[in-house]
């Protein structure tokens, strides 16, 4: 939801001050958008949303912060505010962090080190098309996603399983041993929806799960 004056507005949640005021005056000397509240953890951050007249459009979560971490604060926004944009900025890069962060639900994931110019597109991206379409998604993908799209591409019931299985925390040797298959067997699934979904990563995966409905945030 635009605010009055059509800038998007934004919460940050960071519990290192000196990036969490770095960052809102980055944000600020932006053109359309506008800080509205910072806080340290996501505690904070739900306590000043609930007595905030004004909420924001789009909350930054940093992962790693005490009392309630991203991933806690990412799953609370959801189910309280379920129309406000989510986007993660984060220094951790693997594919866990990710994938837990979009399942909690954020809707783009961003690392610290990302360019100003990269940082406005996700969060306009976010708050104009409910997605943050990054390196992790690609081809096919992207394409259903613009389309709006659902379906499963035509992929047999093993494919599947081992999709929903990518959700999770399981490496693919533990898939292997779950789906009681080899793990070569394993490594040509993967690489048959790699080619199928037009994809490149585990990330990619799991966010084509999540924007078909096979799994939920």
């Amino acid at each position: 939801m635009k605010g009055e004056n059509n800038a998007i507005k934004i919460a940050l949640a960071d519990d290192h001050a000196i990036v969490r005021k770095g960052l809102a005056e980055l944000i600020g000397s932006m053109e359309g958008l506008e800080v509205l509240l910072d806080a340290d953890n996501g505690t904070d951050l739900l306590d000043r949303l609930s007595t905030s007249g004004n909420k924001p459009d789009i909350c930054i979560l940093d992962i790693n912060m005490p009392e309630m971490d991203g991933y806690q604060a990412a799953s609370a926004i959801r189910k309280l505010y379920p129309d406000m944009g989510i986007l993660a900025l984060s220094m951790y890069d693997t594919e866990f962090n990710i994938i837990r962060m979009l399942q909690a639900g954020a809707q783009g994931y961003l690392l610290k080190n990302a360019q100003p110019a990269e940082l406005r597109r996700a969060i306009t991206d976010i708050h104009l098309h409910g997605f943050y379409h990054s390196e992790l998604v690609s081809g096919r993908l992207m394409r259903m996603m613009q389309d709006g799209k659902s379906g499963k591409m035509g992929l047999s019931e093993n494919e599947e399983l081992f999709l929903s299985l990518c959700c999770s925390e399981l490496t693919y040797k533990e898939i292997a041993d779950k789906m009681q298959k080899s793990p070569r067997t394993i490594d040509g699934y993967r690489e048959d929806l790699f080619t199928k979904l037009g994809l490149v990563s585990r990330t990619g995966l799991v966010l084509y799960a999540l924007r078909t409905g096979m799994i939920r945030m």
